[in-house]
């Protein structure tokens, strides 16, 4: 069976916590935010947050952040930053990502949905504090051209990390990747010029829904892919459901966030 590797990524207000980095396929998934915090997590608009200070020293505290472990350890002024496409679920999305998380428990009990979604053009990177305005302005201008378009993700999918510490259901991408590869194209462009690392050069497009700690892949491959795929094509108004126009770019950098709108 084939596990697209992929990176994991997860931040909190106080904290920017690093994952694991990503393999030779997959795009990024989101890591679960901090239950800790029990807050809404709504993105907060570009420019309204105050700077912290970069030189705050952040306590890795593996219990804050459900025992994950960093790869690579964080540093004062290091800012963990990820470029992505936003979805906002609808309630007939969440409606379809009961089900499926529900089935696909029956398999892996510890499996847990995902409670924001996204789709990644990026892998999580590290930018220094006075990088990053620097980067996004780069971002603005490769991005400005862009114009809005449309994407089907509508296959399930089972990825793990590089690592094999996380497992996750995703939905991927059937129809758009070439332009998502433009797109990519172009983030990476930024990425080098900061000489960062570039995006996987075979990547699987998808939006993350669920994940569980571990390698399970073994246990949610074959037939329980099969019957939550059953589910997908099943779905009413699935096909209307799951084509998605992106309107929008965001990157987050530590806790801000940038949005580079579509034309």
């Amino acid at each position: 069976a084939m596990s697209a590797a992929l990176v994991g990524y997860s931040s909190s207000e106080e904290e920017q916590e690093e994952e694991e980095e990503g393999g030779s396929r997959g795009g990024g998934a989101q890591g679960p935010p901090d239950a800790s915090t029990g807050r809404p997590r709504l993105p907060a608009p570009a420019g309204l947050l105050g700077d912290p200070d970069p030189e705050e020293a952040v306590i890795d505290d593996s219990s804050r952040h459900g025992g994950r472990v960093r790869g690579f350890p964080h540093e004062r002024g290091n800012w963990a930053t990820h470029v992505y496409l936003p979805y906002l679920a609808q309630e007939e999305f969440l409606e379809l990502l009961e089900l499926l998380v529900s089935r696909a428990r029956t398999y892996v009990p510890s499996l847990a949905a995902m409670e924001e979604f996204h789709l990644s053009l990026s892998q999580c990177v590290v930018l220094r504090y006075h990088w990053i305005e620097p980067f996004v302005r780069s971002l603005r201008e490769r991005l400005a051209a862009f114009h809005r378009f449309f994407c089907v993700a509508d296959q399930v999918k089972v990825y793990t990390n590089q690592n094999k510490t996380r497992t996750f259901i995703g939905l991927e991408v059937s129809a758009g990747h070439f332009q998502l590869l433009e797109l990519v194209s172009e983030v990476d462009g930024v990425l080098e010029e900061f000489d960062l690392p570039t995006f996987y050069k075979d990547p699987s497009f998808h939006i993350s829904l669920a994940w569980c700690v571990g390698d399970l892949s073994g246990r949610l491959e074959g037939q329980c892919l099969r019957e939550l795929q059953d589910i997908v094509d099943g779905f009413e108004d699935s096909a209307f459901l799951l084509r998605i126009q992106w309107e929008q770019i965001r990157c987050k950098s530590g806790n801000k966030y940038f949005s580079f709108p579509l034309r």
